[in-house]
């Protein structure tokens, strides 16, 4: 079928590996620093993410023989605006809590140098399906590295996933304690430089 050719499925899932806009391209580096210290607003942002920058792509590919040249990106800052705008309304009546924890970051979406790239790089040149699913394939490359990162930190730094302990009280008894640094922006800096390490020396090849 056509809507599962070749290219659609590369579209699909080089962003998770071949051309991960984090690991390779490194982008979007900011909130993934920011909002990691626990797991849930990590999956919670991928999510987002992944949302606003499928449904931009589509609407954008679209447009994209309607848009003059001159003003595209105010167009895509416009569209992306009203995508962050949506989502952000819907985490504070559904996840307060989690909308809260990301603050500003769900706003700072719009700046996304992932979402922007993919708008700028591939909607405006191609059809709306293949679109939507390099929109979906960044975002989940993207919410990957989160939600990786995010486990490492909260578990130990406070010893539990998605705020059920995990490590057991007995450790702690024993002498365990958990890991203060975990929690610190830096050593998001430190977890993210890994996982790029990792992957460039057992995942990817250069083309």
């Amino acid at each position: 079928m056509a809507l599962f050719s070749k290219q659609n499925k590369e579209a699909l899932t080089n962003p998770l590996n071949l051309d991960h806009p984090i690991l390779v391209q490194v982008l979007g580096i900011c909130s993934a620093l920011a909002v990691t210290s626990q797991l849930k607003p990590a999956i919670v942002m991928g999510l987002a993410v992944t949302v606003i920058t499928a449904f931009a792509n589509v609407i954008i590919s679209i447009l994209r023989n309607t848009i003059p040249n001159r003003i595209r990106i105010v167009v895509q800052l416009v569209v992306v605006a009203a995508l962050v705008t949506i989502v952000s309304q819907v985490l504070k009546a559904f996840v307060y809590d989690v909308s809260v924890q990301l603050s500003v970051y769900v706003g700072l979406i719009i700046t996304n140098c992932i979402l922007m790239g993919r708008l700028e790089a591939f909607a405006m040149q191609n059809k709306p399906w293949p679109s939507f699913l390099d929109g979906v394939g960044n975002g989940l490359g993207y919410a990957m590295i989160l939600v990786i990162v995010g486990a490492v930190r909260e578990l130990f730094g406070r010893g539990s996933l998605l705020g059920f302990q995990i490590i057991p009280d007995g450790a702690y008894e024993a002498g365990y304690i958990n890991n203060g640094m975990m929690t610190m922006p830096a050593m998001a800096l430190i977890l993210v430089g890994i996982v790029i390490w990792v992957h460039r020396a057992y995942f990817y090849k250069e083309k």
